[in-house]
């Protein structure tokens, strides 16, 4: 049959029909009514059916999907809409002065040429201030509060907040996007706790991490209540979103897992003012369908806020369903033209199609058009958003989100509202204040708009509007937004854990991984702060040899183990449980790098600190997330992050896009990150040791809000015992771990005809620098120079290459200001003689980093370009890092200071069949 006849199939069509007649019956009575009710009443009737079959309460079996759209309408009717339970005029004042406040910000520091955002506050002002007054709770007391998650360009709103509350000053006002120095009092530009750490408690302007972060807060806030940390369950996470931001995958990412835990503690606000920063989100389609079916399928709770009460009673007409049709078929970007154009062209362009629309248009004034077309939002009218809300902290069993529908740019007038260009409007004239100033009913007078400069304005401490503000966030629990920090420093743990790292593995040979996950292993069973390690792994937990952690600890789930798994007669058998303490995400590093945010800002959010590390894939860890690791950074988070099977040529066989070789030089741009590439076992021991410290137990001055990055490989060695008086080394970056054998250097040396030697009469001699698992290579090469080539070299282990290059920086900058600081790698070398030779299993540009400050002649080698699949032998010849390649670059750093000849190098690559 051609496809153009085939008739539609159905997934019914494959199971068996027991009553076909039945089936044909109810089709008939469906055509029936079609024809003598029309299609409207038609497919009323069974949208009320499927309703009612998809409710908790319809007959047992009879359950049925929920439906992914509803109509382009609110979700709660007028008449189910609760009381408000505020003063309404009030409200609309302290709403009007924040409005007012923020565009007098950013106008004013327009002229410095700083610009700002207005448009983004001005359509979400109530969608805030509802929640401000009704529903967001304050940290008072031992409460952990509301997590806000506010979008990034309404931020002058917040601050406008904060002026009328008090937290805020003129001046502060004025030093909107001043924060260097000279203005300590400077407002960064977005929520940066970092900036600003007494307001701001989660950063959000990086579009799509918001919503990310946000239900991994709330995930993590269930697993404090369920593991008996804290009782969270009047914590609420509000995350505040943009239509235009849900384009970004991580927007969406998540979206399952949160409807597959039922986090009912969770509601997104989405402002739908169908404007992204450039244009309309869908201009040929609807955004707010759109996500509306994308939520329902992830099993969220999606309540629709779109008009305002003076489309009530025009709707209340639509018998016909005429009304309902067109508010589904126009595009967004229409709908964008229509709130910018008269009557008449609304009156022809949106009701002048089939004659019920067009009668019914008929009947509205001028007046009334343009009030539904260009004002009449649910987002402007407090009590259609308290209705939302209320519906929302209601609901049980999941998320929430909240598609509410404004105009970008309301009451800045007609120049800004709804138009393509506003997101990059950053002031308002002085015409345009005085219009909205008459449109918000201020009472500010024209003596007062005749300067240079618009005036804040604020009614006072003592009158009406302050004083109810006060009074609604006293009931609620204090001020918010708000972080506020309770000095909770935990106890040092055992030392035992660590001892046994520094006395070496013996003849067992053992990867740094799994010196590590020992170590946590042994932290985690301290009576003290065990119970506060949280750790987290993007699956392969087995990979890194973590499995032993699965019966012993568990793997958190909200609803325990409901299932018998397929390895419970096995002693590492997989456990889930309600109480369990591993984040296993699967195969999303997004996901947990939003998990290892939650707990290693907990000693904030919740005045809970807890010590999370989070083990990744190495290669997947800073390359796919480093917007998210600068995230990390600016809201101050603390913990590790284990970068396992790190360097280009320890992942045999597993080739480009596995081989992690640059991941130290992405970390390197982040300044809270302390990162490490530990040699051997004990380098690790001292460095979590050290961790442990500075972030939880930090001395005077010293600045706790930092996170340690570890690499450890998958490379099997023997680890040795510790040597004494090396742990300042190990933290600071460098130390010299095996001296070179100079006798057996000079007896090779004296044994080989033409063997070379110093001015001193003895053998040449060269610094060999190595991090992580490099040092064998450099180890190996140092007996190759010695016994081959009567050449001296001491190895040094560089733990941290990054960190000795920032003390380099900070002594240059300590210079500059008249003090004596040398960097400590140049201490370190000092007087060590003969050239620098750097290797590691990274870029040349890792080592490379503190070049500037090693008075030696310096040279390095490493794994520069994409990785391969290979033995490691052969792939560590491929990029002349093995040992034999490291004793050929050693000879020739000396060949170029004449200490060898240049025929010794040449001799050395034949032999070694380089």
């Amino acid at each position: 049959m051609p496809d153009a006849v085939r008739p539609p199939y159905s997934q019914l069509d494959q199971l068996p029909d027991r009553d076909p007649q039945e089936t044909a019956e109810w089709r008939e009575s469906l055509d029936a009514v079609t024809e003598a009710a029309g299609p409207h009443r038609a497919a009323y009737l069974l949208r009320r059916t499927l309703e009612h079959a998809a409710r908790p309460d319809a007959p047992r079996g009879l359950s049925l999907p929920p439906l992914q759209e509803t109509d382009y309408v609110n979700t709660i009717p007028t008449a189910a809409e609760p009381a408000y339970p505020g003063d309404e005029a009030l409200e609309a004042r302290i709403t009007a002065w924040n409005r007012w406040n923020a565009a007098a910000m950013v106008t004013r520091g327009a002229r410095f040429g700083l610009g700002g955002h207005i448009a983004t506050f001005a359509s979400a002002a109530w969608l805030y201030e509802t929640g401000f007054q009704h529903f967001f709770r304050g940290k008072e007391g031992d409460q952990s509060g509301d997590q806000l998650y506010l979008q990034g360009h309404a931020s002058p709103g917040i601050y406008a907040r904060a002026f009328l509350d008090g937290r805020l000053g003129e001046a502060q006002l004025d030093r909107f996007r001043q924060e260097a120095a000279g203005n300590a009092g400077g407002l960064p530009s977005y929520p940066h706790p970092r900036r600003l750490p007494w307001l701001w408690e989660f950063p959000t302007v990086s579009m799509g991490l918001g919503p990310l972060s946000a239900i991994y807060q709330a995930r993590f806030n269930r697993y404090l209540e369920h593991r008996g940390i804290k009782d969270t369950s009047a914590s609420r996470v509000w995350a505040f979103l943009g239509d235009g931001e849900m384009d970004e995958p991580e927007s969406t990412a998540a979206l399952a897992l949160a409807g597959r835990e039922g986090l009912d503690n969770l509601t997104f606000v989405i402002n739908c003012n169908l404007q992204r920063l450039d244009g309309p989100v869908r201009p040929n389609f609807k955004i707010v369908q759109e996500l509306e079916a994308q939520f329902r399928a992830a099993g969220w709770n999606v309540v629709k806020a779109l008009w305002g009460a003076a489309w009530d009673e025009v709707l209340a007409r639509d018998t016909e369903g005429a009304l309902l049709r067109r508010l589904r078929e126009v595009p967004d970007a229409q709908f964008q033209t229509y709130a910018t154009r008269d009557a008449s062209y609304v009156r022809e362009h949106f009701f002048g199609g089939e004659p019920t629309l067009a009668a019914l248009g008929r009947e509205l004034t001028d007046a009334k058009l343009l009030e539904l077309f260009q004002t009449s939002r649910a987002g402007h009218e407090p009590r259609k958003v308290y209705a939302a809300y209320r519906a929302a902290v209601e609901h049980r069993g999941a998320p929430t989100v909240i598609l509410a529908q404004t105009v970008k740019g309301y009451t800045l007038g007609p120049g800004f509202e709804s138009r393509n260009a506003n997101h990059q409007m950053k002031k308002l004239t002085g015409k345009e204040f005085r219009a909205m100033r008459d449109l918000l009913e201020l009472p500010i007078p024209d003596s007062a708009l005749s300067g240079d400069l618009v005036p804040y304005w604020h009614p006072g401490q003592g009158s009406p509007e302050v004083r109810y503000l006060h009074e609604r966030r006293a009931a609620l629990g204090g001020p918010a937004p708000a972080r506020k920090v309770v000095a909770k420093p935990l106890p040092a743990p055992a030392q035992k854990p660590f001892e046994a790292l520094y006395k070496g593995s013996g003849t067992q040979e053992i990867a740094t991984t799994m010196a590590f996950v020992r170590l946590v292993k042994d932290l985690m069973r301290d009576k003290e702060t065990g119970h506060r390690w949280v750790p987290i792994v993007p699956d392969e937990a087995r990979t890194f040899g973590m499995e032993s952690l699965f019966p012993s600890a568990g793997i958190y789930s909200p609803v325990g183990q409901t299932y018998d798994p397929v390895d419970r007669d096995q002693l590492l058998y997989y456990k889930e449980a309600k109480n369990g303490q591993i984040l296993n995400e699967g195969i999303t590093e997004a996901g947990s790098l939003a998990d290892f945010t939650a707990a290693a800002t907990s000693y904030a959010t919740h005045a809970e600190p807890m010590i999370p590390f989070y083990i990744f894939y190495s290669m997947f860890g800073w390359q796919r997330t480093a917007d998210q690791f600068w995230a990390l950074a600016d809201q101050l988070g603390r913990g590790f992050v284990i970068g396992a099977t790190a360097g280009r040529t320890t992942m045999t066989g597993e080739g480009l896009q596995h081989a992690d070789g640059h991941s130290h030089l992405i970390a390197s741009t982040n300044p809270a990150a302390l990162s490490y590439d530990p040699a051997f076992a004990y380098e690790v021991a001292v460095i979590v040791k050290e961790g442990l410290r500075r972030m939880y137990r930090p001395e005077a001055g010293e600045d706790p809000d930092v996170f340690y990055y570890l690499t450890v490989y998958n490379e099997t060695k023997v680890q040795p015992p510790m040597p004494e008086g090396v742990e300042e080394g190990i933290i600071k970056g460098l130390y010299r771990y095996r001296p070179a054998d100079e006798q057996a250097a000079a007896a090779s040396a004296a044994a080989s005809t033409g063997a070379p030697t110093t001015d001193g009469g003895g053998p040449p001699r060269l610094q060999l620098l190595a991090s992580g698992t490099a040092i064998h290579w450099a180890l190996d090469a140092q007996r190759l120079l010695a016994d081959d080539w009567g050449v001296a070299a001491d190895v040094w282990s560089a733990p941290s290459w990054t960190e000795l290059r920032r003390d380099a920086l900070s002594c240059d900058a300590a210079q500059l200001k008249g003090e004596d600081r040398v960097p400590y790698v140049t201490r370190a070398l000092a007087g060590a003689p003969g050239p620098v030779l750097a290797v590691s299993d990274w870029m040349r540009s890792v080592p490379d980093q503190i070049a500037p400050w090693v008075e030696q002649d310096w040279t390095s080698i490493g794994t520069d370009g994409f990785g391969l699949s290979d033995t490691r032998e052969a792939v560590r010849r491929h990029f002349g890092v093995d040992p034999q390649s490291v004793t050929v670059a050693a000879l020739a750093a000396l060949a170029k200071r004449g200490e060898v000849k240049t025929e010794t190098v040449r001799e050395a690559v034949e032999r070694y069949g380089l």
